[in-house]
């Protein structure tokens, strides 16, 4: 997890202010890379790529949402499939993390799919997997 949290407020302000531009590994890990597999090279582009994303999801949680969580990166390496990136949300106040939101799986089985693991059921199962159309569902019955 980043050092320094910032809420997710701030990372989107900071975002738009273009501050994660750089391409090089210290800045993709001030926007918030926390472990990956793939070439350091490819983490600003997988940042520009999941960005309209966490705005999305974002925005449906709402300002208070966001003033109060932080967010982090993965690049994930599964036994059976193919690299995939999610972004966490987290509790500025303990680091919990609240939501673990995959745009894209990267396992054999469910590859290409969108997922979202979240605390409410204590990460036991999927909250919900599917199409992106879904995960943003899931988000929209939450307001």
């Amino acid at each position: 997890m980043p050092e320094k949290q910032i809420s997710i407020k701030q990372w989107i302000e900071n975002f738009d202010a273009g501050k994660y531009n750089g391409k090089d590994c210290d800045t993709q890990c001030e926007a918030g890379w926390y472990d990956w597999f793939c070439k350091d090279t490819s983490l600003r582009n997988k940042t520009y790529k999941l960005t309209p994303k966490i705005k999305q999801v974002a925005k449906l949680l709402g300002d208070e949402f966001c003033e109060k969580h932080y967010l982090f990166f993965k690049n994930n390496c599964p036994m059976n499939g193919d690299l995939y990136d999610d972004f966490r949300f987290c509790s500025m106040k303990d680091g919990a993390v609240i939501y673990t939101i995959a745009p894209s799986l990267g396992y054999a089985s469910v590859k290409g799919l969108s997922s979202v693991w979240g605390a409410e059921n204590d990460f036991d199962k999927e909250l919900v997997q599917g199409s992106w159309k879904d995960v943003i569902a899931f988000f929209q019955a939450k307001q």
